[in-house]
This record gives C-alpha cells, structure tokens and sequence, in this order.
C-alpha cells in the first residue's frame, strides 16, 4: 500500500514499470481499509462525546436534590483549608457520581442511564481484545504473528516539549499548557495559552497602547549618539524669515496640519474649545474621542530607529564612497576602523544601557562582532596598503581580543621580521613583550631590547642591505636605548642598568680610533675583552677608558695603580634589622628597601684587596657582558651625545633642561612618583616654587613603596662618588657649551638636595647638607669656564637664600648683576638673574609685612627691576636712596620697548631659520627665551600700576607667542604614526629644538602669569574669574604642564561646586591624549572627597556643615580611574595603577584592590614597587607575591629565607 492513503488510486493505476521504479515509497504493512475502518471509528467516538456531555448535564439537574439530602444525612462537614475553585468541583462531581450509582436500584430511575465506571470498563476491555499489544513499546520483528493494529501510542511526555517551544533546548517557553493529555493529539482536551510579550507587560493600563520612550531608551540613546540634522524652523517651511537669522530657539507647534495653518492658530473653536486655546488631541479628549491608533502604533521601535538610521549609514557610505576613491589613504581606513566602536554604541547601545545579567551576553556577543568586523577592515586595508606599518599595528591590536596569545606572539615576531628598519614597530612590540604577562620575564624582555638594538645598528650601517636605513633611526635607538635602562630600574635590576650606560660611556666617548670606521658589531666584539678585563669603568676610582686601555695593550699591558689610590674608609654595616618586633612583611619592606638604596652599584672585586668574583655574596650584582652586549649603539652626532648624558644624569636623579633632555615618547611608563602631581603646593614660596619642575621618575636607588620616604636626600655616599667622578671623567671630553649644561644640572642638583631638606624639616641634616651643597658650587664656580656664568651665579644666589643666608644671597646676586655689564634687557640670562632675585624679595616683603607695600620707591624688588633698564648696576646693595617716579616711568618706558623689539626679533628668527648660522652653538635657546624679560616687565607693572597691568603684559606677550606657536606647527598630521615619528627627527625639520624651546617659553610664562596672580588673591582682593578664565586658557593649550594643573585645583578646591571643574576636566581629557589630565582630574576628586570626609568627621551630628556633603564621590573617583586605565597610555602607567590600589584600600575594599592588582599585573608586570605595593597593603600574601617576583625574574634582595635568618639572629 502507498504511504500515502489519500493517493492509493493514482498509485494503482499508474503501470507496473513506474511502480517498480517508486518501490521504496510503499508501506506494505499499511492497509487502506484500516485507515478508513479508524477514521470511521474516531467520528463514532466524537459523537458519543458530544452525547455524554448532554445526558451528563440533564443527569446533574435531576440529582441535585438527591445530592444535598445525602449530604445533609451523612454530616458533610466543610473542610478549614480554603481550596480552589475548581478542585471544590471536582470533588462534588465525585460525590455526585457515587450517589448515584449506589441508589440507582432502589430508586427505580432510568435503568439504561451510562455512568462513567462503566464506560471505562468498555473501552479497557475493547482495548484488550482489539491490540492486546498496543500498551508497551516493541520492536516488529519480536511478534510471532502479524497483528491488525501492530502500533503503540506513547503517552510517557517529554519534558523538553512541555517547556521548549522547540526542540532546541536553548528557547524558553512561551506558553502554558491548558489540559492533561498528549500534546498534539486530541485539540478539544488541551489548550495552548501565549504569554505578553515583554512590551505589551511594560506599557501602562495594559492596553495595548504605546507609551513615550524615557529618555534612556535605546531608540533615543540612538538618536543622542547620531549626528543631529540641520533643525529646520517653522518659519523656514513657509520661506520667510519672521524670527530673525539670529533666532535661538525652535518654535514648537502640535502637528504638521497646525504648522501650515494659518494664522497660527492652536486650534478650530468649537463647543469644547470656545477659546481656540486647546490642542487637537485635548479636543478630542473633551469630546470622548481618541486619535487614531495606527499613526501611534507606528512609532515606537520603528520611526525614531528610521530617523537615526540614515544618520549612521550615511556615515557608512561615505566612508566607503572615499575609501573606493582613495584606497591608498591609510589614516582613512584607521578612521573607518575606529568607527566601528561609535557606530556599535549607537546600534547595539553604550554600557549604561547594556547593564545586568541579561544583557552581559549579548554585549559579549556584540563586542566579538564588532572586533571581527573590524579586523575584517584592517585585513581589506593591509591587502591594498601592503607596506603600511600603522595598519599592521591596528589589526594587532583588534587581534589581541581575538586571537590566542601564542598565535599573537608568532604574528608579532613574523611583523618586526618583515619590518626590521622600522623602528616605531620595534616600539610597539617591545610594549607588547614587556607587558605579555603570561610570557613575561625579565630575561626575555632585555634580549628582545638587544635584538632590537642590534638589528637596528646593522641597519643603520648598511650591514643590513634587505632594508635601508630611515630618517631618524639613530634618535629611536637612543629613546629605545633609555627605555630599556628604565625598564631595567623599575624591574630592580639597577646594577645592568647602571652598566649599560657605563658601557655606552667608554663606548661613545671613549672610543679607539683604530676601530672608528668599522661596523658596530665589529665594534662591540673589540669592546668585550676591555669589559671582561677587570679594568675601572667610567664612574669607578682609576678610570681611564677603552681608548686608553688599548694603548696600553699594545704597548704591552696595563700598569695596576697604587693601593693609595683607592684607599677608602671602610664602614661599619649597620644592622639591618633595626626593630625585631615590626611584622615580618614590615621588616622585609624596609630591608628590601634599604639594599635597593645601597647596592644599584654594580659589584666589583677588589684587587688591591685580592679579591675574585667568587667573593661576592649576591651573584645577581655582577654583570656579565652578555646581558649589555647587544644593547650598545653608536651615536655619531654631537646633540644626540649631549641627550645621552643628559638622560644618564637623569636616571641618577639629577634635574635637567626638558627642551635638550628630549623626554622619551612613551612617558608614562616611567611616571611612577607621587612628586610629580603635588609640586607648586608651597605656600611660602608661591612664586619661585615652581623652578625646579618634579619629572615624577624614580631615581635609581628609591624604588619604594607609592607613600614611601627617601633613604637620602640625593643618593648615598657611594653613589655621590660615583657622580663626582662620572662629571670629572666625561667634562673634559665635551665642547665648552656642552659642558656648561651639565655644569647647571650639577649645582641645580645640590640646590634640589637642599629643598628636600627643607620639606623634610630636619635641622641638623639641612645644615650638613648646605655646608656640603655650598662648597660643591663654589668650587664650580671657581673653574675657569664657569667664572662669568650668570646661570650658575644665579642658582648659587639661590642657594644661600634657601639655606636662610639673605645678605650673602643679596651679595651674590649684586656681583653677578654688575658681572652682566651693560648690557641690560638685551641679556636674557641677566634677566633672568633679576626676575629671581626680585621674586624672592616679594615673597620675603609678603611673608614679614603680610601683603602689599605702602610705598613702592623703596622696595628692594623694583629697584633690582628698575637698575636693570639702566644698564648701571652696581655692587652695592641695597641703596638707601629711594627711586625717583622720574626713573620708574622711565624703566617702564624701556620695558615696553624692549619687548616689542624681541617679540618682532623672535618671530623673525623663528620663521627664517637658515639666517641663524649659530643654531647648534644656542643650545640654551638664548634668542628664544623670553621668560626673563616678560616677567620683569609684569612684575614691575604689578608693584608700580596693578595686577591688571601686570596681567596684560602677560597677555600681550603670551599671545604673540602661542599664535607663532601654532603657525609652526599646523594641524596637519601624517598619515600613519610612523610617517609621523620620521618627519619629527628628519633633517628637513630643522627649527625642531627651536619649536620645543618655544613652546617651553609659552608654557613658563603661562606658569608665572598664574603663580603671580594666584599669589595677589591671597594677599589682595581680587576676582578669581580671571585666574580661572587665564588657567582654562594656557591648559587648553598646554595641557601636560603639572604646574599649571596643581594650580588650578587649589583654585577650583575653595568652591563648593565642582560641576565647572568637571566639565573643564572632560573637554580636556577628550581632546588631549596625554595622561596628566587625567592624573590631575582624579586628584581633584580625591581632595574634594578628603575636604568633604574632615568637615563631615569634624562636625556633631547636629551641626551645620562648613561644606556641603557630597555622595557618590568614591564611584565618580573609580570611575576615572577606570576611564583612565583603558586608555593605552593610561594601561601601561605604574603611577596609575598604583594610586587606583591605594584608593580603593583606603575604602575598605581591600577584596577589590586585590582584584586591580592583578589586573594591574597584567599591563605592567615589570613595576617592582607594584610588587612592594601588594605587600604593605595585603601582607598575609608576602609568600605569593615574592614567589611571583621569583617567577617573573624581577630583583629579590632580600629572599624570605634570609629574612628568616636575620630575625632569628
């Protein structure tokens, strides 16, 4: 028989071949007459349905009565429990039958009356007879013979049908079943009910009826993220112009009927509305009536999603558009790129809308599709720009959400191995080795610095021929040589950083002149024997150098010095452990902390004391020439020496000139120094404070806990040994302007030693350390190249006058100002000399009298101004003849004078610098400063006119300068960060230096307008809107400048509302790309909740509050300090992440900085203060944490075994 019944006549008739060919289609165990014979037998059973559902009902009417009297007879007691309604009945239909059954004899009734029992009886007996079988499953081969009806229904339910709409297992219902039987077979025993959807539930009344969006809604956040269109008035559509071009709103109206109107009338009167004063909708409420549905069901999800649609793909296709035209522009396809993540936030929507457990899928999911699609773009661009570096290093950086870390790493390697002649390349991986974690060691990371290093020295040689050299590569080599020493630092490992720039010395300077012309790879296999031979390195007593060691080698050895050469004091090592009762984690920070202070020198035997490298008691101290090898480059050009020595003096905590030091370009790496966001604070010296700028980096020797003191003021006894000598040995080797900077930075050393202690307010250690700090600089001045240096004048005046000693600071400054001669305005270092010596007398005029001066002609700070025009100066200070109003109109006279002329000269040297044929002699930018001159000027105008004089001068000058500034440097960026990096250090860019000294002169004065204004608000009355409008201004511009940041937070600090402040704080942060706004940002927040929490503590609880309590501060605080981590300079800051887990400890969320600080070890696993952090905030995991140290190969001096030893001891 056909499997199909309804068509079993077709099939019969069909002929036999065609039968034969549809063989497989026929069931032969199917019957058509058993398929008729149960059609047949299922209307006769729906009939009798229908018939024992009316005898059932006339059977109910008639025994209702027998019923109750049955009930009345047998005591029916109701039960306490409440039941539902329809189990009450089921149980009277239970009852009911029973009574019935059992009086139907005696009562003589209907004798042919059906009960129920009996019908069931039936059927389980017809059953029985009919499939004997049919109740159980079994397969057909197990029947001995054929049976009529060989099938079974399974009633056994499945649960995944009951709850799963589908099969799948993953849908979740939405509906409730309504009946007992199997699903699917009997429509009149069950019943399906649908749920609501989610958006009929959330509308009010349950009407149906669409309700307003809120506006956190997606389609409205939709909308917010789109670019808004033109808005399109009421008075534009009719093509007149009655609102005026200059109208700032929008006319609103009810509807487009209204708007065309005419008259503009709200609406018809009528009955319901006489007036005319009530809109359609109004009217029709009065009357009874409702609007139509259709229009408003319509918009919901639909219109506003219609509205903001072509907004987005607009976008789209105009982004595509250009990339068909333009395909070789690759900062296109990184724009393209990077929009994704702005069309995905509109489309999928931003995270405050995507909150909950619900949604954490979906935005999973939305996330990889963005990032796939994305990497897809970068695929497409790399295809048609195969050489382009920027777009390799954007789709590595999509792939790091993607891809495994081994296949990431295998990508990186085979991209630096295409590119070895790219240098930014280099950069970017060496980021990503270094902050690999899971691959991260210390050893690894410094042999990929030297295969760095190497690959680039073959390059830039030509010993590469694949690849040529590009511009530039030797000054990325530098930054990447620097990088690798602070890495080196951070990690604990001072001792090889210390040697590597003590091999590059004997390296750079020091080189024989037999081996100048050979590659530096032949250069560096000459170098190793003088490393390995034992002989006193640069900074070490009885140095001579590799050039020097050569000689003597072929003349036949080298002569060993005599031991009273070397004859040192030997002292007693202090106890290390000083107090036993500290805890174990506190003894071994402080331990810890004290060798790193003590021994960053690199270990060497002592051969006048027969000592051997086996003598040595931690063989980490010795470096092996393996380990800085690789590393050395070769420096041909003068400037690029200078930056080197001046980066060494750095590293060793020495402060030097921004604009020569060049800072490196990914600074925030090594920022890592609460100093950096405090300085300025001191409100005894407002206006000079700010003269030493705090780079924020560690020192080698001070890697400490984040709130951690300094051992020593400078570095310990050793290692100023080391400094004299590294000055005693490198000086006579450089030209006379070279050796003048690292002259400045020396005595600016002993100054800053000296301002330490001052902060730190220990007497006795100020004393020793003046004695010490004066006798250095004066024996600097007695050199004869330093004799007539009115800088190094200058910073020794400033010296004695910290040390308390005014009238020989006095003295010094008379004779250096009579040293400048004549030449008056037109020095800028004499200018200088007078605006420091006139600011300090202002502050001590502030301090003793308590403000302003009643008569300015006596004043020590204008007569120094004053004597400055003249060009007369004389030795004799002070003069006790006052000045005349004669000589101050005159002074102000040449003040305006000379600074026009130099503002005309500075634009003319700056927009023609090929007349400048001494531009590499003005290292100091001496035709470019202008801080001298300006401010002597504004500070004359501020002690003789006003503050408002003062501050036009700054104004004026200021101005010029920046709008200079921006013509130098337009808004045109390269195409790609490489592009950018090489047209930085090319040689066509050849105003460079001059453009960094200028806009280090805008940046200077912009600090001395605000510290001099910020000082008159707090001895005068003046209005803190201009300091404010004056601050927003030079940031906008200068947005890295930490004076200037400090600055305005103690200004905003004094009001009670922060809402300006954050608002300022997020336009900055937005633009800028910098890391130190969003420092500053988060400081602010941090001192407005530390006022907040002392007014609260301070005050009774029923007291009124000097300042207004303010909530949620601690979650806006995380909330920048996580905005400020997904950045990817704020990932790889250590000073962020550690301030992030200080914050969160000082909350009591001890269990989340735990969790950030693992975090945190995943971007900057080299940090060792990160490390020293983790101990003193979560002592109970010392064990893991050194462990972790151990692993990860970074400096342990101090190993837990010891710490054990030295405690029990």
């Amino acid at each position: 028989m056909a499997l199909f019944p309804a068509f079993a006549d077709v099939e019969i008739n069909r002929v036999e071949d065609s039968s034969k060919e549809l063989d497989w289609l026929n069931n032969k165990s199917f019957q058509c007459g058993d398929a008729l014979s149960i059609h047949s037998r299922f209307l006769a059973n729906t009939n009798e349905t229908v018939t024992k559902k009316q005898t059932s009902a006339d059977r109910d009417a008639s025994s209702l009565e027998g019923v109750k009297s049955e009930e009345d007879r047998e005591g029916y007691v109701p039960q306490r429990k409440k039941k539902k309604k329809h189990e009450k009945k089921k149980k009277r239909k239970k009852k009911h039958k029973k009574k019935s059954g059992k009086y139907s004899d005696s009562s003589g009734s209907d004798s042919d009356t059906i009960y129920p029992s009996d019908l069931k009886k039936e059927e389980e007996a017809e059953r029985k007879k009919v499939a004997s079988l049919a109740t159980s499953f079994c397969w057909l081969d197990d029947f001995e013979s054929t049976t009529e009806l060989p099938f079974c229904v399974y009633r056994k339910p499945d649960p995944a049908n009951w709850t799963y709409k589908s099969l799948y297992r993953g849908d979740v219902t939405r509906y409730k079943r309504k009946g007992s039987s199997c699903l699917g077979l009997n429509a009149q025993a069950q019943g399906v009910s649908w749920e609501e959807s989610e958006k009929n539930k959330k509308q009010k009344g349950g009407d149906g009826k669409h309700t307003a969006d809120r506006y956190f809604s997606r389609s409205n956040q939709q909308l917010l993220r789109s670019e808004p269109p033109n808005p399109v008035t009421a008075a534009s559509l009719d093509g007149s112009d009655a609102f005026g071009p200059a109208s700032s709103f929008i006319p609103l109206s009810d509807n487009d009927t209204e708007i065309k109107g005419p008259a503009g009338v709200r609406g018809q009167s009528s009955s319901v509305n006489p007036l005319g004063v009530y809109d359609s909708s109004t009217a029709l409420w009065l009357q009874g009536k409702g609007q139509q549905e259709q229009q408003t069901q319509q918009k919901p999800e639909t219109q506003k999603d219609v509205e903001s649609a072509p907004l987005l793909s607009g976008r789209t296709e105009e982004f595509n558009r250009r990339l068909r035209e333009e395909p070789t522009d690759t900062q296109l396809w990184i724009q393209f790129i990077r929009y994704q993540d702005e069309l995905s936030a509109a489309v999928f929507g931003g995270e405050e809308e995507q909150q909950g457990s619900e949604s954490a899928e979906h935005r999973k999911s939305s996330y990889k599709a963005v990032m796939e699609k994305k990497l897809s773009i970068a695929d497409r661009a790399i295809a048609t720009n195969p050489t382009c570096i920027a777009l390799h290093l954007e789709r590595l950086r999509i792939c790091q959400e993607l891809w495994e870390p081994a296949v990431l790493a295998k990508e990186w390697k085979k991209l630096v191995f295409l590119h070895p002649n790219s240098a930014p390349l280099w950069k970017e991986y060496l980021l990503f080795t270094q902050s690999y974690f899971s691959n991260f060691t210390v050893s690894k990371v410094n042999s990929a610095y030297g295969k760095c290093l190497s690959t680039l020295s073959a390059v830039s040689d030509g010993s590469m021929l694949s690849h040529p050299a590009l511009p530039g590569t030797e000054e990325d080599m530098l930054d990447i040589f620097i990088q690798q020493c602070h890495f080196l630092r951070q990690a604990g490992h001072a001792e090889k950083a210390i040697s590597l720039f003590q091999a590059m010395l004997d390296f750079t300077f020091y080189k024989p002149d037999s081996v100048q012309k050979l590659s530096t790879k032949q250069q560096v296999e000459f170098f190793e024997p003088f490393w390995d031979s034992g002989e006193a390195r640069v900074g070490e007593l009885g140095a001579r150098g590799w050039k020097a060691w050569m000689h003597q080698q072929e003349r036949g050895g080298w002569l060993q010095p005599s031991a009273e050469e070397e004859d040192e004091e030997e002292e007693e090592d202090d106890e290390e452990v000083k107090d036993r009762s500290q805890p174990r984690w506190a003894v071994w920070l402080d331990v810890e902390s004290s060798r790193e202070a003590a021994q960053w020198l690199p270990w060497r035997p002592d051969k006048a004391k027969g000592q051997s490298e086996e003598d040595c008691e931690d063989p980490d101290r010795q470096v092996l020439f393996d380990d800085i090898g690789p590393s050395l480059i070769r420096l041909s050009s003068p400037e690029l020496q200078l930056r080197f020595l001046l980066h060494f003096l750095s590293f060793l905590g020495l402060p030097v000139d921004p604009v020569l030091f060049a800072a490196p370009c990914q600074p925030g790496l090594i920022l890592e120094n609460l100093s950096f966001l405090t300085q300025g604070n001191e409100l005894r010296h407002p206006l000079t404070s700010c003269d030493i700028p705090d780079p924020g980096v560690n020192s080698v020797g001070h890697t400490v806990t984040l709130q951690g003191t300094r051992k020593w003021m400078g570095l310990e006894k050793q290692g100023e040994k080391f400094v004299t000598n590294v000055f005693s040995m490198v000086q006579p080797m450089l030209p006379p302007l070279h050796r003048s900077c690292l002259t400045l930075s020396w005595i600016q050393y002993e100054k800053l030693k000296v301002l330490r202690c001052l902060r730190s307010g220990n007497k006795k250690r100020l004393r020793i350390q003046g004695k010490s700090s004066k006798r250095v600089a004066k024996r600097l001045l007695k050199e004869p190249d330093n004799r007539s240096s009115l800088v190094l004048w200058r910073e020794y005046a400033h010296l004695e006058w910290m040390l308390g000693n005014l009238d020989e600071a006095r003295k010094v400054f008379s004779t250096a100002t009579a040293m400048g001669g004549s030449k008056g305005l037109s020095s800028p270092t004499l200018s200088e000399l007078c605006l420091l010596w006139a600011q300090l007398e202002v502050e001590e005029a502030a301090a003793e009298q308590g403000g302003w001066l009643a008569d300015v002609t006596t004043s020590p700070a204008v007569c120094v101004l004053s004597r400055l025009t003249d060009g007369t100066t004389s030795s004799s200070f002070p003069s006790s003849q006052p000045l005349s109003t004669v000589s101050i109109l005159k002074a102000r006279k040449s003040y305006e004078q000379a600074l026009t002329a130099s503002l005309t000269a500075l634009e003319q040297n700056l927009q023609n610098p090929q007349s400048n044929k001494k531009g590499q002699e003005d290292l100091h930018g001496e035709k470019l400063r202008m801080r001298g001159l300006v401010g002597c000027y504004a500070l004359f105008q501020y002690l003789t006119v006003s503050i408002q004089a003062a501050n036009a001068v700054y104004s004026q000058a200021r101005d010029r300068m920046e709008e200079l500034h921006r013509t130098l440097t337009p808004d045109e960026q390269p195409k790609s960060k490489t592009e950018a990096d090489h047209a930085e250090s090319s040689p066509a860019a050849a105003p460079r230096l001059s453009i960094s000294r200028l806009a280090a002169e805008c940046e200077a004065l912009a600090v001395q307008q605000a510290a001099l204004l910020k000082h008159h608000s707090s001895v005068g009355v003046f209005p803190l809107a201009t300091l404010r409008h004056m601050l927003t201004s030079a940031l906008s511009a200068w947005s890295c400048s930490a004076p200037l940041w400090s600055i305005y937070i103690q200004v905003e600090n004094r009001y009670h509302c922060a809402g300006r402040a954050r608002r300022f704080f997020q336009s900055v942060t937005r633009e800028a790309s910098s890391l130190v706004p969003r420092l500053f940002a988060i400081v602010a927040e941090q001192q407005r909740k530390q006022l907040v929490d002392a007014a609260q503590r301070s005050c009774c609880r029923y007291d009124p509050l000097s300042v207004l309590p303010e909530n949620g501060l601690s979650n806006r605080i995380r909330g920048l300090f996580e905005s400020a981590t997904a950045t990817e300079m704020g990932a790889h800051c250590p000073l962020l992440w550690r301030m992030y887990i200080h914050f969160l400890v000082s909350e009591g969320k001890v269990h989340q900085a735990k969790g950030i600080f693992y975090k945190a070890l995943q971007n900057i696993p080299w940090t060792k203060g990160l490390y020293m952090d983790a101990v003193q905030l979560f002592p109970e995991h010392l064990q893991e944490f050194v462990d972790l140290m151990t692993e990860k190969e970074l400096r342990l001096r101090l190993p837990l075994e010891e710490l054990d030893i030295l405690l029990e001891d």
